[in-house]
């Protein structure tokens, strides 16, 4: 009995002395890591490899944070995405923390390749996590992108877009959790895309946007820009503010579009699902007109504006049938409209893409 309360005192007399903490992790302190903000993945060079460049933001320093350094940028490339993450460790003098990682970019080259590995990784990795923010670069790399912020970063005009889908005056957020989910349970999924553009300034870059990416199991599908990105926000019911100029023989009118809804119905024949009947509901104020608008005048609006935005999710809806791409979750909507119809199966796509989709849009406008 002595002997054992004696080996007990010696192994925590061990552990105290650091002599037994081999198998432990090492603390360190905030100033000796870099803590990453942003991380772009691109296709390597060689099929199936992963390049990655991931960026600290700037970086505090001095009395209490008073000063700031440019971010910290680093690459690698490998055959895995852990093997890249991993080797940068050995390019920073310091350790290299992923775990403030809430912003991912996503290269056109690696897109088309397929994002399931992507996604996976940042469920499974320890450190990231699938809230992290997702943005497809289109005609351009995810590593440009990283870059195109400068000695200020790009982690700012980031949380700026961020802020902005969430405020509806940009396109629709997507987090990696979103997009996973929505690829395994509806096989699509669409991303807001970003362009790398030159800035004003000589020798900078901007980060504009770009629509919408379309993504299937297999890869990236195509884009959805202009008109035809405003028709998926419709769908979607999640409209980003737009201004709409209308001319009437009275002069020229402006409308503010302020929210969006969408109802849906099925439609069947012997049984069988031929299509649905898509309800779009847009709220709209006037911004500006000649004078105070009648009632008459009021309904004419009303009347362009719903023809524009019918136009735009026709449109949308044509790209995504084409694509055999229910990115919109429309599969899952009809049968929790109607309990009798079939599961989806693994064969949606196809019988997405032979159904046949009527719009209406109501459109509701007030004026102050």
């Amino acid at each position: 009995m002595r002997r054992g309360i004696m080996l007990w005192g010696l192994a925590a007399l061990l552990l105290l002395t650091g002599c037994a903490q081999a198998g432990l992790p090492q603390a360190r302190e905030m100033g000796d890591m870099a803590l990453l903000r942003t991380m772009g993945v691109d296709a390597g060079e060689e099929p199936g490899q992963f390049s990655v460049t991931a960026s600290t933001g700037r970086r505090a320093q001095g009395i209490e944070g008073s000063e700031a350094k440019p971010p910290l940028i680093l690459s690698a490339q490998r055959d895995s995405l852990s093997g890249a993450c991993l080797s940068m460790q050995g390019l920073s003098d310091h350790y290299v923390f992923f775990g403030y990682v809430d912003q991912l970019l996503i290269g056109e080259s690696q897109a088309q390749a397929g994002v399931r590995d992507i996604l996976d990784y940042f469920a499974r990795d320890l450190e990231l996590g699938l809230g992290a923010q997702v943005w497809l670069i289109r005609d351009g790399t995810a590593g440009d992108a990283v870059r195109s912020g400068g000695e200020s970063g790009v982690e700012r005009r980031l949380t700026t877009l961020n802020d902005d889908g969430e405020m509806g005056i940009s396109t629709i957020n997507r987090t990696a959790g979103e997009t996973l989910s929505t690829l395994l349970e509806d096989g699509a999924a669409y991303l807001p895309a970003l362009r790398v553009e030159p800035s004003e300034e000589e020798g900078q870059t901007a980060l504009l946007d770009g629509g919408y990416g379309i993504l299937t199991e297999g890869g990236l599908q195509g884009w959805l820009t202009g008109e035809a990105a405003r028709g998926l926000e419709l769908l979607a019911g999640q409209e980003a503010q737009d201004v709409v100029e209308i001319d009437l023989p009275e002069g020229q009118v402006v409308v503010r579009i302020t929210g969006a809804g969408l109802t849906l119905d099925p439609q069947r024949e012997a049984g069988e699902l031929t299509g649905a009947r898509l309800r779009c509901e847009v709220a709209a104020e006037v911004a500006e007109a000649p004078d105070h608008l009648s009632e008459e005048e009021l309904e004419r609006v009303a009347a362009v504006l719903e023809e524009l935005e019918r136009k735009r999710a026709e449109a949308a809806l044509t790209c995504l049938q084409l694509w055999q791409a229910d990115c919109l979750a429309l599969g899952r909507q009809m049968t929790l409209a109607e309990f009798s119809l079939s599961p989806l199966g693994a064969e949606w796509g196809e019988r997405f893409a032979r159904l046949e989709f009527t719009v209406q849009v109501e459109a509701a406008i007030r004026q102050r």
